[in-house]
């Protein structure tokens, strides 16, 4: 911290839990009461029971779970793959093309995600790509939409590069493929890393896109969140909820301690 003094440290930290625990972490804390909860007619939940858990973890649940992480991380490879090969190759443009592609790359991300998925409906609704109807249409939809977090993030760390690795490889007859898979990609593993947990992360949450894609036989978790509690099983639709956010972050470590180990490479 670059506040020396104890009294702005305290300051500081106050100030940190003030704007904190009211923005993220009571919602938080609200939907993992409710998922205990059989009643919540006052202040506090009543009847605390883990009924819903068997629920959120079997089932339509745990199906709809197993879709979301199968079309998150069939996403999350697509996107990581299109955008670092975009980014490296955006590198060696001119300004003006990279331009185009900084603008191409970051459109799904400017418009509502309702509309990409539209989009996507619209055009894989008739031969010769007729992806309306399967798993495919939804999870090319989450590659659109994650891409842009790939792209700007291998891009940035691309900029930073220190081309002494490069030049040094080139100068002693090293050949183009060889300078970017042995050297070129091993120093941006940890942007590959931070982005493909990103992608996962997104994709695993994503509702709007989904919502006018998914086939009844490819139902994604956060699909099967707001249809429990369309229905009015809160709690069930909480505790599912949960399931959620503690796979995502479960997925979300694993990811960062790659990342970790590859820093020190």
């Amino acid at each position: 911290m670059l506040v020396h003094s104890r009294s702005a440290k305290w300051a500081i930290w106050a100030l940190f839990l003030l704007l904190f625990v009211p923005l993220f972490a009571v919602p938080l804390l609200v939907i993992v009461a409710a998922s205990f909860a059989t009643n919540w007619s006052g202040a506090f939940p009543s009847g605390p029971t883990a009924e819903h858990y068997a629920a959120a973890t079997s089932g339509d649940a745990l199906q709809a779970l197993t879709t979301s992480l199968t079309t998150a991380v069939g996403a999350s490879l697509l996107a990581l793959t299109v955008g670092s090969w975009a980014a490296v190759a955006a590198a060696s443009l001119r300004r003006g093309g990279k331009r185009f592609l900084d603008a191409l790359f970051m459109l799904p991300v400017a418009v509502p995600s309702v509309v990409v998925g539209l989009a996507v409906l619209v055009a894989f609704s008739k031969p010769p790509m007729l992806l309306n109807g399967t798993r495919w249409i939804v999870i090319l939809a989450h590659t659109v939409l994650v891409t842009a977090f790939a792209y700007q993030s291998v891009s940035a760390a691309t900029v930073r590069l220190d081309p002494m690795y490069e030049q040094a490889a080139a100068s002693l007859g090293a050949r183009p493929s060889y300078v970017l898979w042995r050297i070129r990609l091993p120093l941006l593993l940890p942007s590959l890393t931070a982005a493909a947990g990103l992608c996962f992360a997104l994709s695993m949450g994503e509702l709007s896109a989904t919502m006018m894609l998914y086939p009844p036989d490819w139902t994604p978790l956060p699909v099967q969140i707001f249809a429990a509690t369309d229905r009015g099983s809160l709690f069930t639709g909480a505790a599912v909820a949960v399931v959620l956010m503690g796979t995502t972050l479960l997925v979300l470590l694993g990811v960062s301690r790659i990342r970790t180990r590859a820093s020190y490479r």
